[in-house]
């Protein structure tokens, strides 16, 4: 078999997997990450997971995402999860946009984009689903970063960004994590971090508005206000939660992270920051599935794709290389898939 799939996976994590074998009515949760183009390397991948193996699933199920994360997996709780899949990489490819476009024209864009993946039936779906619970992560604004004007904006993520190298937990003063999620009393989710949280059920009129929000980078899309919630600005779930490293709960089970890189960077202001990458505690039960690097030096100019793919290339190169890319990604499932009907997935795994 050949080594398109990494699997790296915490100490509980491998001993229940070692103990029963890959099944999906073991996994508790499953994760979403933030990174815009790069979840297109995840489309093959996601299509054998959310189509193949979650498709007899009977218990609750518990997805978390922020920004594209929140995206992909809200995938997973509509009609017919892999139709979904294949609109959100297209749609997602054939964004366009002219130089330097405003907030408001990538924030009308993106919301296109969610009408397209979700169709005229997503939210009856996923908020009736017999078995998916989705948590959106979003970020409620303080003082500056809630404004609109650039410069403003500018200032007040400076003073975040700052205030982060010193200590998470400053991010505190200028942002407040609320998550929307269908998951009633039963979430997983009540002990996150020292940053304070806020639960909010997730209903018809405030669905698609917390999807948008989920995804609305600063300074790149406008601010959301979203009806049956805390009054206030809504921007990008990955400020504070870029790869989610995040208490996952005590369940019973393992949680399943397909992901676009071998390491967690807890938020958006630590992606500079070399030191801080997510340490074992939260991911005891966790079992990373990742492109290795092998798969990604096959990939478009090497790499895995990212927004600055919309600056450094013109359209019909960027959607080419894209197009590519996803293509690409049905080796990680195919690997998946044939991994798990002969058992050699499990023999795989690596400690995280």
């Amino acid at each position: 078999m050949s080594a398109n799939l990494s699997l790296r996976a915490g100490p509980e994590a491998l001993r229940l997997i070692r103990e029963r074998g890959l099944r999906a009515e073991d996994v508790d949760v499953v994760p979403g990450a933030s990174g815009g183009p790069k979840s297109l390397v995840l489309s093959g991948l996601d299509r054998v997971v959310f189509g193949e193996f979650f498709r007899a699933r009977s218990r609750p199920l518990h997805l978390i995402g922020s920004s594209i994360g929140s995206w992909r997996l809200a995938c997973l709780g509509l009609a017919d999860p892999v139709a979904a899949l294949e609109r959100f990489a297209e749609a997602y490819i054939a964004q366009s946009y002219p130089p330097r476009p405003s907030p408001e024209r990538v924030s009308q864009t993106s919301q296109e984009f969610l009408d397209t993946v979700l169709g005229p039936e997503g939210d009856s779906s996923i908020l009736g689903h017999p078995w998916a619970r989705l948590h959106v992560l979003t970020n409620r604004c303080r003082g500056l970063s809630a404004l609109e004007q650039r410069y403003l904006q500018t200032l007040g993520l400076a003073l975040g960004a700052l205030g982060n190298v010193v200590s998470r937990r400053t991010l505190g003063l200028h942002l407040e994590r609320v998550i929307f999620h269908t998951a009633g009393d039963t979430t997983p989710f009540t002990r996150l971090d020292a940053l304070r949280s806020v639960h909010v059920p997730l209903t018809r009129a405030n669905l698609r508005p917390a999807l948008l929000a989920s995804g609305s980078i600063p300074l790149v899309l406008s601010g959301v206000r979203i009806p049956e919630a805390p009054a206030g600005v809504y921007r990008d779930g990955g400020i504070l939660d870029y790869h989610l490293d995040l208490d996952f709960g005590a369940g019973q089970g393992w949680v399943l992270y397909p992901h676009f890189y071998p390491y967690v960077v807890p938020g958006w202001f630590d992606k500079s920051l070399r030191w801080r990458r997510a340490g074992p505690t939260n991911f005891r039960r966790v079992l990373l599935l990742s492109p290795s690097p092998e798969f990604v030096a096959r990939l478009p100019h090497g790499r895995i794709p990212d927004r600055t793919d919309f600056e450094r290339l013109p359209d019909a190169e960027r959607m080419r290389a894209w197009r590519q890319v996803v293509a690409e990604s049905e080796r990680l499932g195919e690997e998946f898939h044939e991994g798990l009907a002969t058992g050699r997935l499990v023999e795989r795994i690596q400690p995280l």
